[in-house]
């Protein structure tokens, strides 16, 4: 079954890309290895910080365009990968050992089940 895992990190979190990159950049190598050496992955990557995202609304016809992460929160999107794992706590097993795990969160959630036409 194929799951998303996505990252969440603090603001604190993406600050460390900067100020300590060597540390933070080395965490996530070591993960992404990981994950690549189960050959479980399937797609995904990182993102850049909130600042540079763009939230787009239609609302009456009519579309509204926000720079800036639009929710109001502690933590934000930061990356995801799609793996292919047999089970809901496998996906969770490898959730747990994402860098920001101890910092941020991660979110796991299972792909619907192909469309029948």
């Amino acid at each position: 079954m194929q799951y998303m895992i996505m990252f969440y990190e603090t603001p604190e979190d993406f600050g460390r890309r900067q100020t300590d990159s060597q540390v933070y950049w080395g965490s996530w190598a070591s993960y992404i290895r990981a994950l690549q050496d189960a050959g479980i992955v399937r797609g995904g990557g990182g993102l850049q910080p909130p600042d540079l995202a763009t939230t787009v609304r239609m609302r009456d016809g009519v579309r509204q365009v926000q720079d800036g992460p639009f929710p109001e929160t502690k933590e934000q999107l930061g990356g995801f990968f799609v793996v292919d794992v047999p089970t809901l706590d496998d996906a969770l097993q490898w959730a747990a050992r994402a860098p920001c795990a101890s910092t941020g969160g991660v979110e796991v959630r299972p792909e619907l089940p192909p469309m029948q036409g």
